[in-house]
């Protein structure tokens, strides 16, 4: 299985971070944002929000959207999407600029609706309280050594849909979990690795 890749720039990356003409937009993600620390109820909204919208899809369609994503779904400010009606509902199943899914769009609105209920800084503590110990976790040294799917991301998922989210299954949870620096899955070469360990601790 691969393991970091190097080229052109020389820079060790993980794999889907590789830099060429056409994944510019993912090694700046990878670069920049994966795996770092996401605190605050909002911004875990949007990145839950997002990785729903990407199931079934690649990630650079979803990274790509982002910006029309932000705009559509007010800055995917909770209180706000919460307000939500079947107008804009309808309203967003016409807008270009996100993924057009009747269903993930329902979703995303009764999910702003039930954070909406929780007290502040109640989500972040909620998803933050299923981040495993990370001495506990073998460093990934190739693609190989992920797995689609944890323990903590099944039961994370499985209290989220218990608390009335929708579209959050383990697969979705766990992609959510990488990407907010629940977890870190950058490989042991990849020379994003110990910034995300040092931002971590």
């Amino acid at each position: 299985m691969s393991g970091v890749v190097r080229e052109p720039d020389g820079i060790p990356r993980c794999p889907w971070g590789m830099e060429s003409a056409q994944m510019a937009d993912y090694r700046a993600y990878h670069d920049t944002e994966w795996g770092l620390p996401v605190h605050g109820d909002d911004a875990l909204f949007e990145r839950m929000s997002l990785e729903a919208f990407q199931s079934g899809l690649s990630w650079i369609t979803i990274l790509r959207r982002r910006p029309g994503f932000r705009a559509a779904f007010a800055g995917f400010r909770i209180a706000e999407v919460a307000r939500f009606t079947a107008a804009d509902a309808e309203r967003l199943l016409a807008d270009p600029g996100i993924i057009r899914n009747r269903a993930k769009i329902a979703a995303t609105i009764n999910n702003a609706r039930v954070a909406a209920e929780l007290a502040p800084g109640e989500l972040d503590e909620l998803i933050w309280s299923y981040a495993p110990d990370r001495a506990d976790r073998p460093v990934p040294r190739t693609v190989g050594d992920l797995q689609p799917t944890t323990l903590e991301s099944t039961a994370l998922a499985k209290d989220l849909k218990k608390r009335g989210f929708r579209f959050v299954g383990p697969t979705t949870a766990y992609a959510m979990m990488q990407a907010c620096g629940l977890v870190n899955d950058h490989l042991a070469e990849c020379h994003v690795r110990a910034a995300v360990e040092a931002a971590a601790g």
